[in-house]
């Protein structure tokens, strides 16, 4: 852990400031003094100071701005929660320097590895989910001009009900590297997936940067293993053959021999790096398929690219006979990286009826 720790004792001249609810710009001094919120009611005897604002309410098919930072800065920790039901309709964007296209935009539970919409708790170094859905962000977000991040409610659930929100940010004030790079989060689902071929986990990457890792929600739609499809990285102008291929994807989010340990079932794991954290068996009922959750940092073993960068992932089970048996299964994927702006502008999400988990 000391390439996380050694520079904790150095001094600094960057200066901290947080924003939430309770500090909607994050200025100095300013903490705890609003006098209406959603709990003014509950704190009427005491007054301002007293969790007065300790969360907002975002309405069906609204966007709420949870940051505006001007100047430079490093956002260096996030944490989020509400309820799980609106884990995907809820719609993180995060805009650098006063662009136009977002260079976040993924479900909110996605990306903190909780793409099904129930509880998981994820233990790793970027991304920490902990007792009962507390969403944390540990990915520093260097930005030069300015910092936005909204909340879109999409409103999947259709049931007309405001989705309380609650939420930090905490971020230095200081100037930035000129290497800095920044960051970017991407999500794609197929549902299900095309049949022989290659689920696109993202392209369209132009320029420099560092490819930093994956987040899966995967359905199986099949009967029997299918995790045997390989990730492809195709890197600075391959076209047909990748220059980095995997083996499995188990064995790309660490695993081995189908997360397998002689019980003939799934065992779950949450590392710094690497995970299987998340298995949703079938009820016998009505929930149909089995759902899992898995993701991979490449923080240590970063992807470099100069030019561009495309990623695939097979959807490979085995059938009969010792074949390989393509798969038509449920996949979401977020993608995350850092790279020197400008980025490609993403392919639009879709609408909120595909994005909705049933």
């Amino acid at each position: 852990m000391d390439i996380f720790m050694k520079s904790i004792y150095m001094s600094s001249d960057g200066v901290t400031r947080s924003i939430s609810a309770e500090n909607f710009k994050g200025e100095k001094g300013k903490g705890g003094m609003a006098s209406k919120g959603i709990n003014e009611h509950n704190a009427r005897e005491l007054g301002i100071g007293w969790k007065v604002s300790p969360a907002i309410y975002i309405k069906p098919g609204a966007t709420a701005i949870i940051a505006e930072i001007e100047g430079s800065g490093v956002i260096n920790h996030m944490w989020f929660t509400c309820d799980p039901k609106y884990w995907r309709s809820l719609i993180l964007r995060i805009y650098w320097d006063g662009e136009e296209n977002p260079s976040v935009e993924v479900p909110l539970g996605d990306f903190f590895c909780n793409g099904w919409c129930e509880r998981s708790n994820v233990n790793s170094i970027p991304i920490a989910v902990n007792p009962a859905g507390g969403f944390n962000s540990y990915w520093p977000m260097p930005f030069r001009k300015s910092a936005r991040i909204t909340i879109e409610n999409v409103e999947a659930h259709k049931d007309n009900q405001d989705v309380t929100f609650f939420y930090q940010i905490t971020w230095q004030e200081k100037e930035v590297e000129d290497q800095a790079m920044y960051f970017h989060g991407q999500w794609r689902r197929r549902n299900p997936a095309e049949y022989k071929e290659e689920y696109v986990v993202v392209d369209e990457i132009k320029g420099k940067g560092k490819y930093v890792g994956t987040y899966i929600a995967w359905q199986a739609n099949n009967n029997g293993w299918w995790g045997e499809g390989e990730l492809k990285f195709f890197i600075d102008g391959d076209k047909e053959y990748p220059t980095i291929c995997g083996t499995g994807t188990e064995d790309y989010v660490g695993g081995a021999w189908c997360f397998d340990e002689g019980k003939g079932e799934y065992s779950t794991y949450s590392t710094a790096f690497l995970g299987f954290h998340q298995v949703i068996k079938p009820d016998g009922m009505y929930k149909c398929n089995l759902r899992m959750g898995m993701y991979r940092w490449h923080i240590l073993d970063s992807i470099n690219f100069n030019e561009d960068l495309k990623i695939t992932l097979q959807l490979l089970g085995w059938r009969s006979g010792a074949r390989y048996l393509p798969l038509q299964d449920d996949i979401a994927t977020t993608s995350f990286w850092y790279q020197i702006e400008p980025h490609h502008e993403y392919p639009m999400l879709p609408d909120a009826n595909y994005l909705e988990v049933i």
